[in-house]
C-alpha cells in the first residue's frame, strides 16, 4: 500500500449496494459521488473511466461550496459492505471499480457468492490523513456539517463506542442542531419520539423502538428513562449564550465534533479481524473474537465489535508492529502488535495476534502514519523533516525522547470504554534479560518483527533460535 491510500474494511451492514458509474464510453455519462446520509452528488463527465479523483475533487467541492482552504479534510473512498478504500488523487475510481473482485478476492474473507454479487460506490467523506486539531479552525457551516455527520454516523452505528455521559452529551448536540434550539420540554419530547431515540443514541443504547413487545421485556421504562436524560442534556447545551438564546449552527457542530475528539479512535481508518480468546475451561478452549481495529495518525486501537469497548489501545511510541503471510495451507494473515506489559513482577515484551486478510494493508497504513508524524515532528522542531529507513520505519517511536530499552508507563484499565482491556487479551509474553530473550507463557507461531530498526524508544523483540517454535 503506498502513501496517501489507505484500506479500511469493516463490514457495514447499513449501507445498500449502489453503483456510482454507469459506463466507460467517451460520450456524457452520469456519476454519482454519495455523502455519509446517503444523500448524493450527481456530476456529468466525458470519458469517465479516465477521469481522477483529482478531477473529481474539484467538481464536488465546487458543488458543496467546499473552500479549497478546507479540502484536505475530505477524500473520495470506494465502499461496500465488504470493503472501503480510500483513494489517491491519482486513482481513476472506475477502473478501480473493474477490478472490485479482485480486491475483495485479496482483502476479504467473503464468499464467491457474495463477492459476485458485491458493487462498490464512490464516497466523499473525512481524509483520514486529516489532522483533528484543524477541523475547530474551519469556519464553514457547509463543511463542519459533513464532518458532523460523519461522525454522528459512526456513533449511532457502534463504530464510535462512548462512555454514557459521552453519548448523551452527542445526543443532545444532535437534538439541537436537528430539532431546532431551544424547544420547550413538551414540544422536544414529542419531537425526539417522532424521530425515535435511535437517531440521536448509539444502536446498541438505543435498542428497539418500543411498543407492547418491548414494554413487556422491560423496555419500555429504559426507553423512558433514555428520553428524559437526553431532554434534560438538551436543555442544558441549548441555551448556551448569555442571554440565554440559542447559539448558532456552527457553535453546536464545534460543540459534537470537539466532544468527538475525546474518544481516541476518532478519524480511524477501520479494518476487521480477529484475536484468540484467553484460554477457559478444564479443556482450555479458546477459539477467537471479532475485533475493529481502527488505525489513525495518533495510534492504533483494538477495539471488541460486540461489547462496543477499547481492547487494546497504543500510540505508535508505545508499540512495534509486522504482518506475516500465510506459511502453510489452513494458515492466516496476522498483523503483530508488541507494547510493553507485566507479568508477575517482571517487565515483560507482549506480543498480540490479530488474524485478518487485510493485516497488510494494516501495516502499511501504520507505517506511512508514522511517516507522516515523524515529518510534522521534524518540521516543529526546525529540521528538514527527511527521513532514512531506520527512522521512516520507526518514525513517531523516538517522539517521547527516552533512551533505547527505556520503560514506559504501565497500561491502566478502568471502567470507561476508552480504556485498556490488557487482562482480557490472549497476548505471548517474553522478557529480555540483557543476553537473551526468554519466553514466559505460551508458544508462539512464527518468526517476525525486523519492521522497527535503530528505533530511539526501545529495542523490538529479536527472536533466537533457542526459541521453541509453536
Amino acid at each position: 500500500m503506498e502513501g496517501g491510500e489507505c484500506g479500511s474494511l469493516p463490514e457495514q451492514p447499513g449501507h445498500s449496494q449502489r453503483g456510482s458509474v454507469s459506463s466507460s464510453g467517451l460520450r456524457a455519462q452520469d456519476v454519482l459521488i454519495y455523502l455519509v446520509g446517503d444523500s448524493a452528488v450527481h456530476l456529468c463527465f466525458e470519458g469517465v473511466s479516465y477521469v481522477t479523483v483529482q478531477e473529481l475533487g474539484r467538481s464536488v467541492r465546487e458543488t458543496l461550496h467546499i473552500p479549497d482552504s478546507a479540502q484536505d479534510a475530505f477524500a473520495f473512498w470506494l465502499c461496500s459492505p465488504l470493503l472501503e478504500l480510500q483513494l489517491k488523487p491519482k486513482h481513476q475510481p472506475y477502473k478501480l471499480c473493474r477490478q472490485w473482485q479482485d480486491l475483495l478476492y485479496r482483502f476479504t474473507e467473503a464468499s464467491e457468492e457474495d463477492i459476485s454479487h458485491d458493487e462498490p460506490f464512490l464516497q466523499y467523506r473525512r481524509n483520514v490523513f486529516f489532522p483533528r486539531a484543524k477541523e475547530l479552525q474551519i469556519e464553514e457551516e457547509a463543511v463542519l456539517r459533513l464532518l458532523y455527520e460523519e461522525a454522528k454516523d459512526n456513533v449511532l452505528g457502534g463504530r464510535y463506542p462512548c462512555d454514557p455521559e459521552h453519548w448523551l452529551r452527542l445526543g443532545a448536540l444532535s437534538c439541537a442542531l436537528e430539532l431546532e434550539p431551544g424547544l420547550d420540554a413538551a414540544k422536544a419530547s414529542a419531537a425526539v419520539r417522532e424521530k425515535k431515540l435511535s437517531s440521536f443514541l448509539p444502536a446498541h443504547v438505543a435498542g428497539g423502538s418500543g411498543g407492547l413487545l418491548s414494554t413487556l421485556r422491560g423496555r419500555g421504562g429504559r426507553h423512558s428513562g433514555l428520553e428524559l436524560q437526553l431532554l434534560e442534556e438538551y436543555a442544558a447545551v441549548s441555551h448556551g449564550a448569555e442571554d440565554g438564546s440559542p447559539q448558532e449552527p456552527t457553535h453546536y457542530l464545534r460543540k459534537y465534533l470537539s466532544t468527538c475528539h475525546a474518544l481516541p479512535y476518532y478519524g480511524c481508518a477501520f479494518f476487521a479481524g480477529e484475536i484468540d480468546k484467553p484460554a477457559q475451561g478444564i479443556l482450555h478452549r479458546g477459539g477467537r473474537k471479532a475485533v475493529s481495529v481502527g488505525i489513525s495518525l495518533e495510534g492504533v486501537y483494538i477495539m471488541d465489535v460486540k461489547e462496543k469497548h477499547i481492547l487494546l489501545g497504543l500510540r505508535f511510541s508505545e508499540l512495534s508492529w509486522d504482518h506475516s503471510y500465510p506459511e502453510g495451507e489452513g494458515d492466516s494473515h496476522i498483523l503483530w502488535l508488541e507494547f510493553d506489559g507485566e507479568e508477575a513482577g517482571t517487565p515483560v515484551n507482549r506480543l498480540l495476534k490479530i488474524y485478518s486478510k487485510q493485516a497488510e494493508l494494516m501495516s502499511g497504513l501504520i507505517e506511512f502514519c508514522v511517516e507522516l508524524r515523524a515529518i510534522a515532528e521534524g518540521i516543529a522542531t526546525g529540521s528538514d523533516g527527511d527521513l532514512g529507513p531506520p527512522q521512516a520505519q520507526a518514525g513517531a517511536a523516538g517522539a517521547t525522547g527516552r533512551p533505547r530499552g527505556g520503560q514506559r508507563g504501565k497500561l491502566r484499565r478502568q471502567s470507561s470504554v476508552v480504556c485498556n482491556r490488557v487482562h482480557t487479551l490472549s497476548t505471548i509474553s517474553y522478557v529480555d534479560d540483557g543476553k537473551e530473550i526468554k519466553r514466559l507463557k505460551p508458544k508462539r507461531a512464527a518468526s517476525f518483527f525486523n519492521r522497527q530498526a535503530a528505533a530511539p524508544a526501545y529495542s523490538a523483540v529479536q527472536v533466537t533460535e533457542s526459541l521453541e517454535q509453536g
